[in-house]
């Protein structure tokens, strides 16, 4: 078994993660750090399956290690990638660039950049086992199949790659290093259609067409204009302005005050909500739970941005969890989107259940 760790994560992030890991996996030991990148020592009897989930909001990408390669050239690097694998095959093969800065930071964009997919054509080019690649392996940005095995490369730099892998049992563990390959949209008001964008993709949330969504915190519309292309009808909540693209679009309702100014029975149709506010956590959370605890309010589905100002407040993401479970929330997932800064995104569904005459209970989907 592998005896050590790789994770990857936004520049800043480092803290929360090991927080995490600290809490959830007290037998991982730091080993080597770097900013959005670290890797631990696991211990000697872990029995981690190849695809177990790591259970870190705050880790992007993860998997076992096989080290560190270095060398003058990628050539000489991409050899030493496979002599790291040791006989290992492999479905597909992964590479992306740790970050460069932190999200945000001078509109810098976490994602999968030209040298990566340089490196990774490389990597195939070099392949010992080239017959146990996917047919579609050779394109980078094309997701992975559920239950593949992939090598994961991470360039730390031009001439320092780290060497490692997983099996997909994951939405992101699908793409390389977690993030998913989205463009800006030219007609995006904001780079809000991002993290709505990356955020339906994610969370998997059986949205339908035509369904009626209320976003709290919509101005100027960049979110709104991602979930309106999806076919649903937005209410916009916001005092503030939105911009004359969304505002003329058919399915879109500005509803120009602030969550607590709407009276709770004009949510009496809308089956999903989402939140992105720029206060602290606790305000989003009291907000959004006024509304969805009324006696006549049911939402089914719930996507939320919980801003973090300050670090710290990564450690209190267990009970703001715990929180939305308490209002019947059965499912409930939070990540740090690739698109998200310093905050996190908390997707929540209501799966009903009902009671079946013969077989017992089952979910409902």
């Amino acid at each position: 078994m592998p005896d050590f760790l790789f994770v990857t994560c936004q520049i800043g992030a480092e803290q929360a993660v090991k927080r995490e890991l600290a809490r959830r996996w007290p037998g991982f030991r730091l080993a080597f750090s770097r900013p959005g990148f670290l890797t631990f020592k696991l211990p000697e009897d872990h029995r981690l399956a190849d695809d177990f989930d790591l259970e870190a909001v705050f880790a992007r990408a993860y998997g076992f290690s096989l080290g560190q390669v270095k060398g003058q050239n990628q050539q000489e690097l991409a050899e030493e990638v496979w002599k790291s694998c040791k006989g290992r095959t492999f479905q597909r093969v992964h590479v992306w660039e740790k970050d460069r800065a932190a999200a945000g930071d001078h509109g810098f964009e976490p994602g999968i950049t030209a040298a990566a997919i340089e490196v990774h054509q490389m990597l195939l080019q070099h392949c010992p086992h080239p017959n146990s690649l996917a047919r579609n392996a050779v394109d980078l940005l094309r997701p992975a199949r559920p239950g593949e095995l992939v090598l994961d490369c991470v360039m730390l730099a031009p001439d320092h790659w780290w060497v490692g892998y997983h099996r997909v049992g994951s939405i992101a563990a699908r793409y390389p290093g977690g993030m998913m390959p989205l463009a800006l949209p030219p007609d995006a008001v904001s780079r809000a259609w991002l993290k709505m964008e990356e955020a339906l993709r994610w969370s998997q949330l059986p949205i339908p067409r035509g369904a009626r969504v209320a976003e709290i915190g919509s101005a100027p519309g960049g979110a709104s204009q991602a979930l309106l292309a999806r076919g649903l009808l937005v209410a916009g909540i916001d005092p503030a302005e939105m911009a004359p693209a969304v505002l003329s679009h058919p399915h879109f309702t500005h509803v120009r005050r602030r969550s607590t100014q709407v009276r709770r029975r004009e949510f009496r149709k809308i089956r999903w909500l989402t939140a992105d506010m720029n206060v602290a956590p606790s305000y989003t959370l009291a907000a959004v739970e006024e509304i969805v605890t009324h006696p006549e309010v049911s939402i089914r589905g719930l996507i939320l941005t919980l801003k973090l100002p300050q670090w710290d407040l990564a450690d209190h993401v267990p009970e703001y969890l715990d929180r939305v479970r308490g209002w019947g929330y059965n499912i409930v997932r939070a990540r740090q989107l690739q698109h998200n800064r310093r905050e996190i995104c908390v997707a929540a569904l209501q799966k009903p259940f009902r009671r079946k005459p013969s077989k017992g209970v089952g979910l409902l989907s």
